[in-house]
């Protein structure tokens, strides 16, 4: 009797499987700056993002559908400063990336209908290029704004951090459709940041609006 009852709480804790493989494509907005040590003053900076995303669940817990979920994007970051004061002085930078979030994803809801789901995990990106757009008189600039960034090449190509988002999810008989907000916090820095350089901090930081659709190869 004990071993029948063992089994038969064993046997409830394991979670329903699932063989759910969908594919699909992406594509939003995002909204960028660089975290700077000296600070550099700024709003954030619009950009795009958009590729391809493959995602499997693996189990369901209750209403809970556990799986992970792989990106591959091409996605903008960078900064825009602005200075109150001196409204002529304008300095921006579009850096573009290939970025590849590796996610885990708990969705909550009903397998037709709407879902509420989590996005989380590490995240890598390649810096391809960037183009700089600069105004105003900065010879004559105050001293104590800060400009060494303006010239620097992007000394560091590989970006890497953590990211992390909120989204609903309707699936359809046509496929899944999902809006998610995410923030990307960079770990790497894009300057180089030791004793001898002038930055101690360069970092990125990413917020990305974006909408997916999946379908299912697998269920």
């Amino acid at each position: 009797m004990l071993l029948a009852t063992f089994t038969l709480v064993a046997h409830g804790q394991i979670g329903e499987q699932r063989h759910n493989f969908a594919v699909g494509f992406s594509g939003g907005i995002t909204s960028s700056s660089a975290s700077f040590t000296p600070t550099v003053r700024q709003k954030s900076q619009s950009g795009i993002t958009g590729g391809f995303t493959a995602r499997y669940i693996s189990e369901k817990y209750f209403k809970m559908t556990c799986g992970a979920q792989l990106e591959l994007n091409f996605t903008q970051y960078g900064w825009n400063e602005y200075y109150q004061d001196f409204p002529t002085l304008k300095y921006s930078r579009a850096m573009n990336y290939v970025e590849m979030p590796f996610l885990a994803h708990l969705g909550f809801g009903k397998d037709r209908g709407v879902q509420i789901f989590i996005h989380a995990g590490p995240q890598i990106a390649f810096f391809l290029g960037d183009k700089k757009t600069q105004s105003g008189d900065w010879a004559n600039a105050e001293s104590n704004i800060v400009q060494e960034q303006h010239d620097m090449a992007i000394q560091n190509k590989f970006d890497y951090g953590i990211t992390g988002g909120l989204g609903m999810e309707l699936h359809t008989k046509a496929g899944n459709f999902l809006v998610e907000g995410r923030y990307y916090y960079a770990l790497s820095d894009f300057y180089n940041t030791t004793k001898r350089d002038y930055f101690s901090r360069a970092a990125n930081g990413v917020i990305t609006a974006k909408l997916t659709y999946l379908f299912d190869i697998t269920k």
